[in-house]
This record gives C-alpha cells, sequence and structure tokens, in this order.
C-alpha cells in the first residue's frame, strides 16, 4: 500500500517543520489552541469547507458543504397577483402619502430565503491528561495547509490540515516522535438529522438537512427548522484511518491506538442536483459520490495527496505577490500582532498577510459552479446562522468578487456568474407576479442557493426598509460585463453575459416613469436598508426616484449599451437604452454638499449609516470620477465626510474603494488600518459592545459577527489604492498612501486583458510591464503623464519612470 511507504516522511515532514517567523506576510500563527469560532483557521476546497480549533485534549473540526442548504427549489409564483399593488403604491407617493406607500409596499412580499446549513463536527478526543508545552499554530496561505505542533510529557506531537480540491477530500495526517505514542478516536455529532455506522473499514455518515429553517432574526417561534425524512438535501461524510498502529471501527467512532503516526481521509457530497431539482427526490447519488471520491484518494499516498493540493492551489495564489518594502514589526503571533497594529504601529507584512488572506478565502470559498461563497464564505456552525448565512444581493454578495478579477483571479468569479444564470429564470416570474412586467427578469435583497428572487418579508410581516428592494439583477449583471472586460472571453459575452445583462436592462426599462418634470424614475424605491425624514418627522423606506436605483440603472444600461456594440447586435434595443440614460432623473446634490439618497433633499434617519448605495456611481460602478464629473465626485466626498469612518466591518472595506476612486490614498489606508482593528471573539466580547466593525484574531471580518465580505472589501481596496481601470485607461498608483512610500507589486490586473507588475520609490513609479493577453490597445496613465500603444496578445511591454520605452 502507498500509505506505508511514505509514513516516515510523513512523521519526519510534521515533527520537524520549517522554522517559521510570526512576523510572515503568508502565515496566521498562534501560540494556543482556538476558543471560538473567530479564533479558529478556517480552509476549504471552494466546496468542502473545514474549521479548525487546534484542541489538545480534544480537537473539535467544524464540517461545512457550500451545496448543503435548507429549503428545496422556489415556488416563484407565491404571490401571483403583487403587481395589483403597484398602481395604489406610485398614487399615494404621488400624493406625499409616505406612510401609506410603507403600508402598501408590504403587499409586494414573499417569502425568506433559506439558509446554509452546518454538516456538523469532527472530533478528535486524545484524552491526554498532562499539560502541554511549547504549543504553535498556524495556517500557512501561501499553499493552503494548517499545522498543530505541542509537546506532552517529552513527546512531540503534530497535526497537518489540508482540503484539497483536485482529490475532493479533507486530509489529516498525525504523528507523534515517539512509537505508539499516539493514541486518539473519531466522532461526529451535527445538528442536522444523521446516523453513524461502520462499513468495510470505513467510518459513515448519513443525514439530512431540514426543508425549512427561518431566519435567526426572526427570533423564537414555532417550529424556526423543521425536518422531514423524506424531504431535504442528503448527505454523505466518510471517514478512514490508516496508520501504523491499530485501528478500530464502530457504529459510533473510530478508535487508533499505540500508533506513531495516521492519516484521516475525509470525503463529503450532497445530493443537491441544481438550483430547480428537488434534493430528495430528484437529487445526486451522495453516497455514491461520497465513496468514489475516498477510494480515488485512497488510492495515492499523502504526500501525492499534499503535492496535488499545493500544486492546483498555488496555480492560483502565486500569480500575485505584493511588497510594501522594509518592516521593523518585531515578531509575534497573529492576535497579539492585531493588538500592536491597533496602537497605530507599523505592520506593513500584516497589511500584505490580510490582503493575501482575501484572496486566499476566495479561493478557499468559490470554486463551485453556480454556488457562489455566501455571506459566512462556506463556514458556518449554526442551523439558523446570522443572516441566514444567505447570498445578500444588497452589496454583500457582490462585495465577494469585487477582488476576483483585479486580484487574479478570475476563475472564482464563474460561480457567481453562473448564478446570475439561475438568478434569472425565477426572476422573470418575479418581475411578472410582484412589478407586473413581461419583459426581462429582476431580483431583490435575498437570495439562496435555489436562485430566489423574490422580495422578502413573509407576506407583509417585513420592514420595507430591508424587505421590498428590487434591483439587484441590475447590480449583479455588471458583473458579467467585468468579467468579460478582463478575460476578454467574446463567447462568454455573447452567449452568457449579454443575455442576462439585457434581461435585466429590460426589465428596468420597463420599471421607470415619469415624474413630474418628464425625468424617468423608480416608483416604488426603497435605498437599502436606510430611512429618510420627511419635513414632517415621518420616518420612512418607500418613496420614488431613489438615488441609488437610479445609479445602478445607469451603470446597467452604459454597460448593456457597449457589450451590444461590441457584438453588433440589437441597434434599436441600443437606441431605447441611450435614450432612457438621457432621460434619467439627474443626480442631486444636496444643501450639505452631500450626493443626496434620496429624490427630495430629505434628512437621513441615520446620518452615519453603514449603507452608502447612492455613492454606487462612484464605486463600483464608473460614471462618477474625480476627472469627468468633479462636482459630483466633490459630493461623494461630502456624503463620506457626514457618514464619517466608523462602520461595520463590510461597509469599511466599501469606503476603502470608495476613497481609493476619490484619489485620496491617506484616506483609503486610515480605514484600511480601521479594518484591521483587533475585535475580541463573539462569546468573549462583552455584551454591550459598540466598537464597530474590524477584524477577529484569526482574520476574518467582524460585522460583527462575522461575514466575509469585509475581507474581500478591504483586499479589493488594496488593489484600488495601487491601480484602477476602466475601459479607457489603466491608471497607475492613483491613490498610493504616504505609508507605503516604496513597494512593488506582480500579476495584477486590468480592464482590457491586462496583467501589470510594477514597483515604486520614495512614493513615485519607478517601472511597469504590462503583459497583454487579448491583444487590445493599451492606455496607461501615471499622474499627468499618458501613453497609448498597440499590443499582442501573449506579449510583454516595458517601461522605466515617467512612462519612458524600456523595451
Amino acid at each position: 500500500m502507498k500509505f506505508r511507504l511514505h509514513l516516515f516522511l510523513l512523521t519526519a515532514t510534521l515533527l520537524f517543520p520549517t522554522a517559521i517567523k510570526a512576523q510572515s506576510n503568508h502565515i496566521l500563527a498562534y501560540q494556543q489552541p482556538a476558543t471560538y469560532f473567530e479564533e479558529s483557521l478556517v480552509m476549504g476546497n471552494g466546496k468542502l469547507g473545514a474549521t479548525i480549533f487546534g484542541g489538545i485534549d480534544s480537537e473539535q473540526i467544524y464540517l461545512n458543504d457550500a451545496t448543503l442548504w435548507s429549503g428545496e427549489p422556489v415556488d416563484p409564483y407565491m404571490n401571483p397577483e403583487a403587481y395589483k399593488n403597484i398602481p395604489a403604491i406610485r398614487q399615494a407617493l404621488a400624493d406625499g402619502n409616505y406612510p401609506l406607500a410603507d403600508q402598501l409596499n408590504k403587499k409586494i412580499q414573499g417569502q425568506f430565503s433559506q439558509s446554509f446549513a452546518p454538516l456538523g463536527t469532527l472530533f478528535l478526543d486524545f484524552n491526554q491528561a498532562a499539560e502541554a508545552t511549547n504549543y504553535h499554530r498556524e495556517l500557512d496561505i501561501s499553499n493552503a495547509t494548517a499545522q498543530i505542533h505541542y509537546e506532552i510529557a517529552g513527546v512531540r506531537y503534530s497535526r497537518e490540515c489540508f482540503v484539497s480540491h483536485p482529490d475532493q477530500v479533507f486530509v489529516i495526517r498525525l504523528a507523534a516522535d515517539k512509537k505508539e505514542a499516539l493514541n486518539f478516536s473519531i466522532r461526529f455529532e451535527s445538528l442536522l438529522k444523521y446516523g453513524t455506522e461502520a462499513l468495510d473499514e470505513i467510518f459513515s455518515v448519513n443525514g439530512y438537512a431540514p426543508y425549512h429553517a427561518e431566519p435567526n432574526y426572526r427570533g423564537e417561534m414555532p417550529e424556526p427548522v423543521r425536518f422531514d425524512a423524506d424531504r431535504g438535501t442528503r448527505f454523505s461524510t466518510l471517514i478512514k484511518v490508516h496508520s501504523d498502529g491499530r485501528v478500530t471501527y464502530s457504529d459510533s467512532s473510530v478508535a487508533v491506538s499505540h500508533a506513531g503516526d495516521a492519516t484521516i481521509i475525509v470525503s463529503v457530497a450532497t445530493s443537491f442536483n441544481g438550483f430547480d431539482k428537488d434534493p430528495a427526490k430528484n437529487g445526486r447519488d451522495h453516497k455514491a459520490l461520497a465513496m468514489e471520491q475516498l477510494r480515488k484518494a485512497w488510492s495515492k499516498s499523502p504526500d501525492a495527496l499534499r503535492k496535488n493540493h499545493i500544486e492546483d492551489y498555488q496555480n492560483f495564489f502565486q500569480r500575485l505577490s505584493l511588497d510594501l518594502g522594509p518592516t521593523t514589526a518585531p515578531d509575534l503571533p497573529t492576535d497579539e500582532r492585531l493588538k500592536r497594529y491597533a496602537q497605530g504601529l507599523e505592520d506593513k507584512n500584516l497589511e500584505i498577510l490580510y490582503f493575501q488572506f482575501g484572496r486566499y478565502l476566495l479561493i478557499s470559498s468559490s470554486r463551485t459552479e453556480a454556488v457562489p461563497a455566501n455571506l459566512q464564505g462556506i463556514w458556518n456552525p449554526y442551523l439558523r446562522p446570522p443572516w441566514s448565512s444567505n447570498y445578500t444581493m444588497n452589496i454583500n454578495v457582490e462585495e465577494n468578487y469585487w477582488l476576483a478579477e483585479s486580484a487574479n483571479l478570475s476563475e472564482m468569479h464563474k460561480p457567481f456568474l453562473s448564478f446570475i444564470g439561475n438568478l434569472a429564470q425565477t426572476g422573470k416570474v418575479t418581475a411578472k407576479t410582484f412589478y407586473g412586467i413581461d419583459k426581462g427578469w429582476a431580483a431583490c435583497h435575498n437570495s439562496d442557493i435555489w436562485a430566489m428572487s423574490n422580495p422578502v418579508g413573509d407576506f407583509g410581516q417585513g420592514h420595507p426598509v430591508w424587505a421590498c428592494w428590487n434591483m439587484s439583477g441590475a447590480w449583479s449583471v455588471t458583473h458579467l460585463w467585468e468579467h468579460y472586460q478582463f478575460s476578454g472571453d467574446r463567447e462568454f459575452l455573447e452567449h452568457t453575459a449579454y443575455p442576462l445583462m439585457k434581461g435585466a436592462a429590460e426589465f428596468c426599462l420597463a420599471w421607470l416613469i415619469e415624474d413630474k418634470h418628464g425625468y424617468l424614475i423608480t416608483s416604488p424605491s426603497t435605498s437599502p436598508e436606510n430611512q429618510y425624514l420627511t419635513p414632517d418627522g415621518y420616518k420612512g423606506a418607500t418613496l420614488y426616484g431613489g438615488t441609488a436605483d437610479l445609479a445602478m440603472i445607469r451603470e446597467c444600461f452604459r454597460q448593456t449599451i457597449l457589450a451590444a456594440e461590441e457584438l453588433e447586435i440589437d441597434v434599436a434595443f441600443r437606441e431605447q437604452l441611450q435614450q432612457a440614460l438621457e432621460r434619467l432623473h439627474p443626480y442631486q446634490i444636496g444643501k450639505k454638499g452631500n450626493l443626496q439618497e434620496w429624490y427630495h433633499d430629505w434628512e437621513d434617519a441615520d446620518p452615519k449609516h453603514r449603507h452608502q448605495s447612492h455613492l454606487y456611481g462612484l464605486y463600483p460602478g464608473h460614471h462618477i470620477t474625480p476627472e469627468k464629473t468633479p462636482e459630483l465626485a466633490d459630493a461623494c466626498r461630502t456624503t463620506l465626510e457626514i457618514k464619517g469612518d466608523e462602520s461595520t466591518g463590510w461597509s469599511k472595506g466599501w469606503r476603502i474603494n470608495l476613497w481609493a476612486r476619490l484619489r485620496d490614498g491617506n484616506r483609503s489606508y486610515k480605514m484600511y488600518r480601521e479594518l484591521l482593528m483587533y475585535v475580541e471573539p463573539d462569546g468573549a466580547r462583552k455584551a454591550n459592545y459598540s466598537g464597530g466593525g474590524g477584524t477577529y484574531p484569526n482574520l476574518l471580518d467582524a460585522h460583527p459577527p462575522f461575514q466575509i465580505d469585509g475581507n474581500f472589501g478591504g483586499s479589493a481596496g488594496v488593489v484600488e489604492m495601487l491601480l484602477q481601470s476602466n475601459e479607457q485607461e489603466i491608471h497607475l498608483l492613483p491613490a498610493l498612501p504616504d505609508a507605503w512610500q516604496e513597494g512593488s507589486v506582480r500579476g495584477v490586473c486590468a480592464r482590457g486583458g491586462f496583467e501589470l507588475s510594477f514597483n515604486w520609490q520614495y512614493g513615485h513609479l519607478v517601472g511597469v510591464t504590462v503583459l497583454s493577453k487579448a491583444g487590445e490597445n493599451c492606455h496607461l496613465r501615471y499622474q499627468d503623464k499618458r501613453i497609448a500603444f498597440n499590443t499582442e496578445p501573449g506579449m510583454t511591454y516595458s517601461f522605466g519612470a515617467g512612462l519612458k520605452r524600456a523595451d
């Protein structure tokens, strides 16, 4: 058996690891096991997620599968006559009766989304009574492996974990430096319905998720989680152990005794078979899938599995490197580094680590077709997780993918891009039944693995401030155009992107109505999760002509026109969109110099609200810029000044990018530092905590609680400070902060199909190399210098200081 041939190599690798420095730009290191989730090490292969605590007496590892959710395919016809209420809402708004409009808007609601489910917890019980010393726990994001080392009674114990994408298994390797000193048992627990059994020297777990789970924010209610043996997504988890000791399987556990080393292989599969197929009646054969994965992995040595995993992962991770110059920060564990950094001290490698950790998380959570990373990525231990751990479509799922293209991880964008196709199918019914629109498709605030597109609220129970927003179709399709802009994939544009973009634009075109001045507006409208105050003091959500709606429609129309021009099709439709663009209600600058969020110059109920959706045109959109629309850019700046810098984690991530687009690198950097503010784990934090968002000890984003979008937004912001691009040009060092006086970046991507590497000293560009992937004309900009040149696919072009040609 290949396993036995590699046991000595395995033991040596685990017990005598290469010395590493905690002050690393690619290693998270700790001197104690995790007590809370927010201290754990998260790992994944884009489908299977593992959360590792590194325990001594007992190791617990949360397991998740990206395709294991509560629920079943959604019935898009859940409220077939909701659209009949639209005229009454519009009339109430026209009459200035905003309280009535809010009440009527509740009739434009359907069911809540379903929840991402926890698969279960794997326990490794060592039952070692003596105290451990020399404890070390680390996650190396350069190769996506985790290690735990400690000594007990003179024996050194080690564990290594990785989750392999090519072999689709989770691998745990254990070793002791004394013969027969390794003794432990494996057991499994789950909040789902499940059973365990020993099956031909395999520990087998089979179970099923609930067919319904209420959102956690609905509080206590009768039967919030509902199971039925004949309904819901099925799962299988198979565990097999190889060891030089004795391995004993029972129906409740696996025991390993008198061993020097052991390798545990975990294979997971579910019955999920697509958003529109019943996972119980028409699901995949999860048992056969899990067994086939295990069989194939078992035929390979541990070193071969590790090699396959690292080669696959590094193919993506090593595409981009970042250096911010020398650091004087001391050698500390990651949690202590965060605490020190919060005091305002320098740690450039921590800033790089956080940026690269975002890339690590995207590779680890987003590799399953049509199943994007959710609010918690793929790491959730709760049956009713925060906000259902769903796809929150009014910023959060989109923010998850802001770094995908620019940070050279285009493949990780595809799960979201393919999900949009599913969303459009249910969205056609949503457009018709909720809004009375026969053309195109619409989607709203929340979605889930079943591609739910309706407005939520449980048929009138939800407040319109969060339940009734309907612009996520217009927002999400901009990601399709972005992917084309970076990849140059014309086939993708023609067959996938453009039909979806056109459908979203068709809905928006039909949804617009004239205001009393002849401008086109949306009605009813809401601005995501924010509320206005009317002059007579009414605090409301429903209005007409919300700025955020019109900003997203502008970007959707603009990009759809560009896509149709690129494909040389739909001339008449292009003209319709262009005419509508020119008639959209224009941006308004308020009495405070701010960009108005509301049609009227009303006050915000919360002037420092976390959402800034009306600034969409500045970022992630492209139609507000300091050069082309300076007055609007200044109004965006004033808006951000009014809001201040303190907010939730994901909101700070957004503001980093907004300030970068305003060319204010120092303000972006200030917010980047604040995003890295140390936040205690939820279970250890005081109940009355009000310190805003930041970063947990394990570098996950603190909303709080944990939301992964802040990680992705922060990483995207680093790129935005160093490079910005649009359809016209590539702007080098557009928002370089004073703190980054020297550095280099290799492998960052720009629109037009370009990959760039460049370096700078004393705050000035020294040299840049451009790789052209698509052969498009390139327009480089640095400060007041510009250069344009033709390119050939696969060719590189080099320039020195001042953009002087160097090749």
